[in-house]
């Protein structure tokens, strides 16, 4: 079956660079990249500014439908919307992200923002990146990558990343945080991390940046060919 849009799904535990190579990917492909931890802020300031508890589940599961969301870009620049307004300068906050951490893990939330994120592929070329994208959001993507490194080079990357930033950690305390969060990841009830089937497993530990953008269009171009053949 030929699909109107065309769907990149990048999965993988934290620290795998996801976010990054989905954004280098998406520009080289002129492809709309969905921030879909951004689209989780919008929704944990939404509920931030009706001034509801993380804790009220039954709250929140009744007034998600009045939290509309979509991504926007202007001049290659992302713009997150919430019901038509953009709040990108507003969900960086410290607040935001432990209230986004909050509510994530409830059902509602995430079959709320379920239905904007499949709506956002059915609509554009999009690449995806979360942690169950290939699995569960959007399972019929016409490519799907699972990005990984092991927990000592993603440890390292952030170890270099935070002390760029001048502040101080420790490299031991980091790795133990990656692998205690990959196997809560992995183990959760709800949409767990784990690599789809028919992903491609892409190990970037020992690879650049460039080369992993590289096997992502390559693949994408492959796809593309093998469809045109079906097509054709």
């Amino acid at each position: 079956m030929k699909h109107k849009t065309f769907n990149i799904a990048i999965d993988g535990p934290a620290g795998a660079g996801k976010s990054t190579i989905a954004k280098l990917a998406a520009a080289k492909l002129s492809f709309v990249y969905v921030d879909t931890g951004a689209m989780y802020r919008a929704i944990a300031l939404y509920f931030l500014r009706s001034g509801v508890k993380p804790e009220a589940e039954e709250e929140i599961s009744r007034r998600i439908d009045g939290a509309g969301i979509t991504i926007r870009y202007e001049d290659g620049t992302q713009k997150v919307l919430l019901n038509g307004e953009d709040v990108s300068g507003q969900i960086r906050t410290e607040e935001v992200g432990n209230m986004a951490s909050a509510v994530s893990v409830y059902p509602a939330v995430r079959a709320h923002l379920l239905k904007l994120q499949r709506s956002l592929a059915a609509s554009a070329d999009v690449i995806m990146d979360g942690r169950d994208i290939g699995t569960c959001i959007l399972p019929d993507a016409d490519v799907k990558i699972f990005l990984t490194a092991s927990p000592a080079v993603r440890a390292m990357r952030r170890y270099r990343e935070l002390t760029e930033k001048g502040i101080v950690c420790n490299l031991q305390e980091i790795e133990q945080d990656i692998i205690e969060r990959d196997a809560r990841d992995m183990n959760r009830e709800t949409a767990p991390l784990k690599q789809a089937e028919d992903a491609l497993l892409l190990d970037s530990s020992g690879m650049t940046v460039s080369q992993v953008v590289d096997a992502i269009l390559k693949a994408a171009r492959d796809r593309r060919a093998e469809t045109g053949e079906d097509a054709g």
